[in-house]
C-alpha cells in the first residue's frame, strides 16, 4: 500500500520509512508540509503517518487533504507534543489514530492496519485528575490550535507575553 510519512526530522523519518518498507509498505517521505501537499495532489496515498509539528507548519492542515475526496487515506498522527486538544482536533479532521512519541513500529503498523482504524473509539478516561501544570499545557495547546499555530495570536488570546509563551512551548509536555 502506498504510504506517506510526513516528518520534519530527516533521521527519524528515514528510520520509520525503512521499518515500514521492511514490513511491505511502499513508503514516500515528505519533510515539509509543502512537499506533502504536492505528493498528496500528485499521487494520493492509501496510508499516512503525519507528525503534528512539521517545522513551522502543522500536520493538522494535511489531514483534510488526506482524508477527504475520492481516495481517503487512513491517517495516523504521530507527535512528541501530545495533548487532548490536538487529539480531538485530529480525530475531528479525519485522523484514524493519534499516537504519541515514543511509539514503537509495531504500534504504528497496528494503527495503520487496524480494521477499525477508520472509526476511532472514544478517548479513554484519565485514571486520575490532571495536574494544574498539565491542564495549563492542554489549554495552551487548544488555544494554539484555534490560532492555527500562530504564537503571537495565541499569546494575545492567553494574555501572556509572546516570549513567555515560547518558553512554555519549548518545554516537554507535563505528565499527568
Amino acid at each position: 500500500m502506498r504510504t506517506l510519512v510526513v516528518e520534519d526530522d530527516p533521521v527519524f523519518s528515514e528510520v520509520l520509512a525503512t521499518a515500514l518498507r521492511r514490513r511491505g509498505f511502499d513508503v514516500t517521505v515528505a519533510l515539509t508540509c509543502e512537499q506533502a501537499t504536492a505528493l498528496i495532489a500528485s499521487s494520493p496515498p492509501d496510508l499516512a503517518v503525519v507528525d503534528l509539528r512539521i517545522g513551522s507548519g502543522s500536520g493538522l492542515t494535511l489531514i483534510p487533504l488526506l482524508t477527504r475526496g475520492s481516495h481517503p487515506a487512513r491517517t495516523v498522527v504521530l507527535t512528541g507534543y501530545g495533548s487532548i486538544a490536538t487529539a480531538v482536533e485530529a480525530v475531528k479532521l479525519g485522523a484514524s489514530q493519534y499516537l504519541t512519541k515514543p511509539a514503537d513500529i509495531e504500534a504504528i503498523v497496528a494503527a495503520l492496519t487496524a480494521p477499525d482504524a477508520q472509526a476511532p473509539g472514544p478517548l479513554p478516561d484519565a485514571p486520575r485528575p490532571l495536574s494544574v501544570k498539565r491542564v495549563e499545557w492542554e489549554h495552551i495547546q487548544r488555544v494554539l490550535t484555534e490560532n492555527q499555530g500562530n504564537i503571537s495570536a495565541t499569546a494575545r488570546a492567553l494574555g501572556v507575553h509572546r516570549r513567555t509563551l515560547q518558553r512554555k512551548l519549548q518545554k516537554r509536555p507535563v505528565r499527568r
